[in-house]
């Protein structure tokens, strides 16, 4: 776990090195605040709670996520830095775990950085603060979902472009399992059994139950599951791939 610590700290002190980290919080904040107040009609709905700002998060998360992901593995294998990484007294286990969490807790700064409209919601009503806590958790296991799946990405190519295409990709087939049109052309053919397989596989599905204010074993599992399989799925491909 000290090789972990030590890879985190220094992958997310390189986020800040470069002005790209800040772009991508300002991006953020910007798109989730327009999303909130213009899109999903904040002041019109006339509720006090933040159901507008957490709808949009799996379409943001669609490009915005894969764009910290593609750079995970893919600029270190274009650089050669990986073959350095790879000469220090760490495994290959720490190196993508410990890349991930610099990801994720990057990822999480920006999710934070929302707190705001979490303070404005409570000034102009009385909300449940319980569900929004839940949809908060909800969003960063989705985050980290997204991240995990990029990393894998990453890993099979050098070109960051191509990683970040592949992660969008990737990611937007978990967001479609879930909807109705998906599941009823899988229907129409399918056993029901692998119906609903397929639908317990979408990102929608298990975060709109978070969000909903119930923390649900099975959505955090679904979350860790999913987590777990594509990082081993990462160091998998960077091993194959070493001779690359």
């Amino acid at each position: 776990m000290r090789n972990v610590a030590i890879i985190m700290r220094r992958e997310l002190a390189s986020y800040f090195a470069t002005p790209l980290a800040y772009v991508f919080i300002l991006i953020f904040l910007v798109l989730a605040n327009a999303f909130t107040f213009y899109l999903g009609g904040f002041f019109e709905r006339g509720q006090a709670d933040l159901a507008p700002f957490f709808n949009f998060h799996p379409w943001l998360y669609l490009f915005l996520i894969p764009a910290i992901a593609m750079r995970l593995w893919a600029e270190e294998r274009k650089t050669g830095s990986i073959e350095l990484l790879m000469t220090l007294p760490v495994t290959l286990w720490d190196a993508v775990i410990g890349k991930f969490l610099a990801a994720w807790a990057f990822a999480g700064l920006a999710l934070a950085l929302t707190f705001p409209l979490w303070i404005t919601v409570n000034y102009l009503g009385d909300p449940d603060n319980g569900a929004i806590l839940a949809a908060y958790v909800g969003s960063f296991l989705m985050a980290g979902g997204f991240l995990a799946i990029g990393s894998c990405m990453s890993a099979l190519t050098r070109n960051q472009v191509i990683a970040f295409i592949l992660g969008v990709v990737a990611c937007f087939v978990f967001l479609l399992a879930g909807f109705p049109l998906v599941l009823d052309a899988v229907r129409a053919w399918a056993p029901q059994l692998l119906v609903d397989a397929i639908a317990s596989l979408s990102f929608l599905t298990h975060f709109e139950s978070i969000s909903k204010g119930v923390i649900d074993v099975r959505d955090l599992l679904f979350f860790a599951m999913l987590i777990g399989f594509f990082l081993f799925a990462t160091g998998v491909v960077l091993d194959a791939r070493k001779a690359d």
